[in-house]
């Protein structure tokens, strides 16, 4: 019987990565909705709250890299349960914070936990799934941390209201060690360690979860060995691009949107979570475009067009939100650049674990670390830029810039090239 004619059990160990990619983006953006009860209770202005919502990414920045590593050297059925628990702790424990400093010390440690869950994604798609099935995996992936964040805005706008806020980041806490308890027993790093997969299965993803043909390297891995890759670079280039547009959805888009049009609470939560769902359409096409390119023969177009066109589209969505005077065309705007920022991150992720291989871990945690860069500037331009300008549109005309520099980036990366050798 062949490999295709049962549903493939590689399937579940995706809908782990997934709810995974919910959860994290569910305890992420959780935050930013709560920005109110949370300056109000704290007493903090918008500028220290920039950099309580800047902490988180530095913290995940810092720790990309060596989280990627940990997971390339123990395997991501370990790193994922110990981070997963820790980071899940530290959610909770921001509920407990009690001024300034504890909040950023509580969110820097958050960030620092959540760093190795994509980079140990990565390295759980390399053992389990087809070279060609990576692009739609990894869309599905990160539509999960999309559709985390729409589903948290109305859902904890509607506990802060009824739980409060402290609570609220209590219950988000507890649900996280579920999950970690439930892919230990569940997951094993590699198919052939796992009794439930049949053996035509698991023939066929270690027939097919690597290019025949392509380069390896025996070379012991560090961060100097990274650092001398040209593809790493440009990796790392065109993701702080990325990062930098879809960060503020998951942090100044809510009180943004809030603030401009006189909404409140749980009507700013519908709107602000349309771009995010929108973000996850934007994983769907770009993974599913992707593979199919890559099955038409064509492997550098599969992750240069889409990233490319999603670049574009970003660019587009920011300029064209300036000029919205209602909520509605905002949205539609912006939903549009969420759209095209989220098409970057199928290509982006498959080109790491395709440059990577047994190293994608820490390729995927370092272009991660860039990214997230990224994110920490955005957490922070946008109040300071606002409060320099006295207006948002230097923000969004800055983001739409970084956007098209991206687009040059990506032509000039070589997804068939090992990062060791270019």
């Amino acid at each position: 019987m062949s490999a295709r004619k049962h549903f493939p059990r590689r399937y579940f160990m995706v809908l782990g990565t997934f709810l995974l990619a919910l959860l994290l983006y569910i305890d992420r953006v959780c935050i930013s909705v709560a920005k109110e009860p949370i300056s109000g209770a704290l007493d903090l202005n918008d500028k220290q709250m920039g950099w309580v919502l800047a902490a988180f990414s530095l913290g995940y920045a810092l720790f990309q890299t060596p989280a990627g590593m940990l997971s390339d050297r123990l395997g991501p059925r370990k790193v994922l349960s110990v981070i997963v628990t820790i980071w899940s702790g530290f959610t909770a424990l921001t509920g407990a914070t009690w001024n300034f400093i504890s909040l950023l010390v509580v969110r820097f440690l958050f960030g620092a936990g959540e760093a190795g869950a994509f980079p140990g994604m990565s390295r759980a798609i390399y053992s389990w799934i087809p070279l060609q099935e990576r692009g739609l995996v990894t869309g599905i992936n990160f539509s999960g941390s999309r559709l985390g964040a729409a589903f948290a805005l109305p859902l904890v706008a509607w506990m802060i209201e009824d739980f409060g806020w402290r609570t609220s980041f209590i219950i988000l806490g507890c649900i996280g060690v579920v999950w970690a308890g439930a892919w230990y027993l569940l997951f094993r790093d590699n198919p052939e360690e796992h009794t439930g997969i049949p053996a035509n299965e698991k023939e066929f993803i270690l027939a097919t979860r690597q290019q025949k043909d392509t380069e390896k390297t025996s070379e012991k891995i560090n961060m100097a060995t990274l650092l001398r890759s040209k593809n790493m670079w440009l990796a790392m280039g065109q993701y702080f691009c990325s990062n930098f547009t879809f960060f503020f959805a998951l942090t100044w888009l809510f009180p943004h949107v809030k603030s401009e049009y006189n909404l409140d609470t749980i009507e700013a939560g519908f709107y602000t979570s349309i771009p995010l769902i929108f973000g996850a359409f934007g994983n769907w096409f770009a993974g599913g475009l992707s593979d199919r390119i890559f099955k038409n023969g064509n492997w550098d177009r599969s992750r240069i067009f889409p990233a490319s066109l999603g670049f574009l589209l970003a660019a587009i969505g920011l300029v064209g939100s300036i000029y919205m005077d209602n909520v509605v065309g905002a949205i539609v705007f912006l939903s549009l650049a969420i759209f095209g920022a989220d098409m970057t991150l199928p290509p982006s992720w498959s080109f790491c674990v395709d440059i990577g291989k047994e190293n994608s871990g820490a390729v995927s945690g370092t272009m991660n670390m860039a990214g997230n860069i990224g994110a920490f500037l955005t957490a922070l331009a946008f109040p300071y830029l606002q409060a320099w300008t006295e207006s948002t549109t230097p923000f969004f005309v800055v983001g739409a810039i970084l956007n098209i520099i991206a687009i040059v980036l990506w032509y000039n990366m070589k997804p068939q090239r090992h990062f060791s050798t270019y």
